[in-house]
Formats: C-alpha cells, structure tokens, sequence
C-alpha cells in the first residue's frame, strides 16, 4: 500500500514559518485524500488540513489563513506551509492519506517556543 514519511519539523519561534514534506513511497496520483493531522501532549489527534484529489481543502479553524495544504503529484510528495506559528501550535504533526485504506506517517515534532 504504501508508506510515508514527514520531514521539516523542529524548533521556530513565535511568529515564525515552517513547511512540513510528507513523501510518499508510491505514486500519489491515485490517492483519494491526503492529509496533516497533529497531536499535543495530552490531547487528542485533530485534523490540520486535507486535500483530495480534486484539489478541495479543508481547514481546522484554528488554522485557517495561516496553513496551506498542498501536492505535488510528480514528486509523491505532500506538503503543508506553516506562518505565523503559535505555541499552541506544537505538536508531533502527522501525514495520513486515504489509499482507500489509511496511511499514517511515523510524525514529526513542531516545537513553537521563544
């Protein structure tokens, strides 16, 4: 089926910009939906944003016009573009797609902090 992997967390200060990769170990031309999830320590996971392959978006609220989901269906490759990051931001963010079956991503850590 698959398998993905996220790369370009790390440290940012408040304020700052970041862009999340999720690279895809197939071809992603045929997956139904990709997507960023993210989870906070003691929280539960919650979708950041998703894009299927007609290109619709959706947005957490928390989110909206500061992210940007998008594809690159040539380099099997997800990304999500990050401005104006806040500490509530942190968390271990997550890719995910819909094959249909579902694709998780192993994480990686977002750490918004001065």
């Amino acid at each position: 089926q698959g398998q993905l992997m996220e790369s370009g967390g790390g440290l940012v200060q408040p304020g700052g910009s970041l862009r999340l990769s999720c690279s895809a170990s197939r071809s992603i031309s045929s997956f139904n939906v990709m997507a960023w999830y993210r989870q906070a320590p003691g929280k539960q996971r919650e979708m950041v944003a998703r894009l299927t392959r007609l290109r619709v978006t959706q947005y957490a609220d928390s989110v909206k016009g500061r992210f940007t989901i998008s594809r690159d269906d040539a380099k099997n490759t997800m990304y999500l573009q990050m401005s104006s990051l806040k500490p509530e931001d942190t968390a271990v963010y997550y890719c995910y797609a819909e094959v249909p079956v579902s694709l998780w991503g192993q994480g990686t850590q977002v750490t918004v902090s001065s």
